[in-house]
């Protein structure tokens, strides 16, 4: 069987937009639920939410039944001993594209990418895994370097500060910017929608573009999502399953509560 080609990251170099949802309920049933949905790309977040390994395999094998949409997982960290070996782990577990938090520097990107990629190019160790298909795919050691996508996240003052150098590594297909943090980092935790914050997040599209890499970000904010695709982001998160699930429940329990005109249930003699 030929390794597959990874087709979130051809997208990207093709300059299609790729629109997204983040899955925070690590669950398997919840990820095919959304993979039904239409979406190009679903993010399993081994950051703030309850994954583990088997976790995000369990969200990865139930994605993979719908092929027109891309599973990608974020690390909880992707620098020194432990990042390392993370990344390591979750490519083995066959996912193609990672997602990387909290990259300040080009020196901890050209890492990363390091950890990414075979020998001679990089650092992966190699063993068999369902990357490669329990070795069903004889090339894949040789290919998988083409076809494995690294989005780093840029989310912070230092972070900005390095942008350029940060986005014109090789290796590095995708910078992800992280409104949350860094307008925290900016001095306004909370509020992503600071002026300050807004015009960084501009700022720093325009920046990897011109680097000649894919932006992408995450807002549950449609009209905010829309500018951004016309700023020219090319992969853009545009909400969250537990954004959805709390809006939608609270919505659903405030449509009955206090309501005097739901008719009373009618009594019954006996309780059976």
């Amino acid at each position: 069987m030929p390794t597959p080609v990874n087709p979130f990251k051809q997208a990207l170099a093709e300059r299609r937009p790729q629109i997204g949802l983040w899955l925070g309920l690590a669950n398997a049933c919840a990820a095919e639920i959304c993979a039904g949905a239409g979406f190009d790309w679903l993010l399993i977040d081994g950051e703030h939410s309850p994954n583990d390994l088997a976790s995000v395999l369990q969200q990865a094998q139930a994605i993979a039944a719908y092929p027109a949409t891309h599973a990608i997982a974020r690390v909880p960290v992707g620098h020194g001993h432990v990042g390392q070996m993370l990344i390591k782990q979750y490519l083995d577990l066959g996912v193609q594209t990672l997602l990387v938090p909290m990259v300040d520097t080009p020196g901890q990107a050209a890492e990363i990418v390091h950890s990414m990629r075979y020998p001679p190019d990089g650092r992966r160790g190699i063993g068999s895994a369902r990357a490669s298909r329990w070795g069903r795919y004889p090339d894949y050691y040789r290919q998988a370097n083409a076809q494995v996508c690294l989005l780093v996240q840029v989310e912070s003052r230092e972070a900005l500060d390095n942008l350029d150098a940060i986005a014109a590594l090789d290796g590095v297909d995708g910078v992800f910017i992280g409104p949350a943090d860094l307008s925290a980092s900016l001095g306004h935790i909370g509020n992503a929608a600071h002026p300050e914050v807004q015009e960084a997040i501009e700022h720093a599209i325009a920046r990897i573009r011109a680097a000649g890499k894919a932006a992408g970000i995450l807002t549950a904010d449609e009209a905010q999502a829309r500018r951004y695709l016309a700023l020219g982001a090319l992969f853009v998160a545009v909400g969250l399953d537990t954004g959805l699930l709390a809006r939608s429940t609270s919505a659903l329990a405030a449509g009955f509560r206090n309501t005097t005109d739901i008719p009373e249930a009618p009594r019954s003699a006996s309780p059976y």
